[in-house]
């Protein structure tokens, strides 16, 4: 094989979800319609403009975040969540109308990362300075997720905020056989009056 293939097979292949077969795809299509790949090159190189906003942690071009310069949002509350895209799924509701955090991971001992690894501390700092009334955690539901979420109670609970979670339970369209027993508990726990 010619030694630039192989060598953007490679690459292509480290990217999550895609496999050595869809590396192939993409290549023998990008090879095939060189317009797109003079396209996908130059997006690819505008990606390096992109940074974390100094606020929240999220994707910015420069400075601020459009999240955070928004006059708009509710100031005074902040949802935290563990990654930046995780910003896009909660703003496609359309039901969230303050700020974020992005810790850059969750807390997990067995995988080294602690609470210096993320930014829990920035946390706090911007909740004691920006008079911040609620907390949200949009943690995943397992081990890392609750373990993170604990040590977030811990460390606000002196500021007096008030923290609340997502609420956890049965997915739309999904039936009660099919749900194991900590998502029947949980969806028990969080259930919302009618």
């Amino acid at each position: 094989m010619i030694p630039i293939l192989e060598q953007a097979l490679s690459a292509l292949s480290r990217l999550p979800g895609i496999g050595r077969r869809s590396a192939e795809r993409i290549a023998f299509y990008l090879l095939a319609k060189p317009a797109e790949a003079e396209r996908l090159i130059q997006v690819l190189s505008s990606l390096s403009r992109i940074s974390r906003c100094p606020r929240c942690h999220g994707f910015s071009e420069g400075g601020l975040c459009p999240i955070c310069r928004d006059p708009t949002r509710d100031q005074k509350t902040i949802c935290v969540v563990a990654h930046p895209w995780e910003i896009e799924r909660l703003e496609r509701t359309g039901e969230y109308h303050g700020l974020y955090h992005v810790l850059g991971g969750l807390l997990s001992p067995s995988s080294g990362i602690g609470a210096e690894d993320l930014t829990l501390a920035h946390l706090a700092q911007r909740v004691a300075e920006e008079g911040t009334v609620e907390v949200i955690l949009a943690l995943e539901p397992k081990l890392e997720g609750d373990l993170t979420a604990m040590h977030i109670l811990r460390l606000l609970k002196p500021l007096g905020v008030k923290v609340s979670q997502l609420a956890h339970g049965i997915p739309v369209g999904r039936d009660l056989e099919s749900a194991d027993e900590l998502t029947l508990g949980r969806a028990l726990k969080g259930r919302i009056p009618l």
